[in-house]
């Protein structure tokens, strides 16, 4: 129903009525070049291969890593020792023939969808845009912007502030100090992977409740009353993007998505404004 009337909007805002064939060819050149900026984000990444996979991928398992250099001199300054994390004693391995082969191309995917993510957002706006009126369209400006903005920030966030501590925890926890503790690096991108792109669509959370705010699903109120269930789905969010039982990242990702669900609030209550005010001038 919802997708109807979608193209039915869409075929109002257009000259020429569009089948709901040409649709899906319209949705499918977008898609085509949303594919082909992952692929050149790909290859880019994949030319400076040795620098993105030791230096970034790889970082947060170095004891130089920036995170930890702060926290050690932070550890300095507060004289808490504990703050300082230690050396991350872990020894990466390979346990298929195709292994590293196999995780060089899933890295390089993964890194090309971050770098093209505002090019990807901005092929999925042009097509749902001509389904938007005038009113819709003044209310999104910068739009693109800012969800490259949230997603980059959530994407620096789980870099370096969630997985830091995440590999920090599991390098140091043992059972028993006769268990040795060799990941593969199979399982360390897969621990990665949802730490960084989870905290990104994460922050996209104003943002959505705004959407549903202008649309009249959600209101302020609505966010205030429900404020504590909104606490425990955001805990069950963080405990689902950090893997394993750290507290510590669970926290570090639970507390900005709070925060954000408070700004989503004011955000929430300023829409409610504007459409109240939009009222007024038309019964006047």
């Amino acid at each position: 129903m919802a997708l109807l009337n979608f193209l039915k909007r869409k075929n109002r805002q257009n000259t020429t009525e569009m089948s709901f064939i040409d649709h899906l060819e319209a949705l499918r050149g977008h898609l085509f070049r949303s594919i082909i900026a992952v692929v050149t984000g790909a290859i880019l990444i994949a030319v400076f291969n040795k620098f993105f996979i030791q230096k970034i991928i790889m970082g947060p398992t170095h004891s130089d890593f920036p995170t930890y250099r702060l926290m050690c001199r932070l550890a300095e300054k507060v004289n808490i020792s504990t703050l300082c994390m230690g050396k991350i004693g872990v020894k990466m391995q390979s346990t298929t023939v195709a292994g590293q082969f196999s995780m060089f191309f899933s890295v390089i995917l993964i890194g090309g969808f971050i770098i093209a993510f505002p090019y990807i957002f901005y092929e999925f706006w042009k097509f749902i845009k001509p389904a938007l009126t005038k009113k819709e369209l003044s209310r999104t400006r910068g739009v693109i912007f800012w969800v490259s903005l949230l997603f980059f920030s959530g994407v620096l966030f789980g870099y370096f502030v969630v997985a830091p501590y995440t590999i920090n925890f599991f390098s140091g926890f043992q059972l028993d100090e006769n268990i040795e503790n060799r990941w593969t690096i199979t399982s360390y991108i897969h621990t990665m992977t949802p730490l960084i792109m989870g905290t990104g669509l994460a922050f996209q959370l104003p943002l959505a409740m705004l959407f549903l705010a202008k649309i009249g699903i959600v209101s302020a109120s609505f966010l205030r009353k429900n404020r504590k269930y909104a606490i425990v789905l955001i805990f069950v969010i963080a405990g689902i993007i950090t893997p394993g039982p750290d507290l510590i990242s669970q926290v570090s990702v639970a507390l900005p998505l709070l925060l954000l669900y408070e700004v989503s609030i004011i955000l929430t209550k300023r829409v409610e404004k504007e459409k109240a005010m939009e009222a007024l001038k038309e019964w006047s």
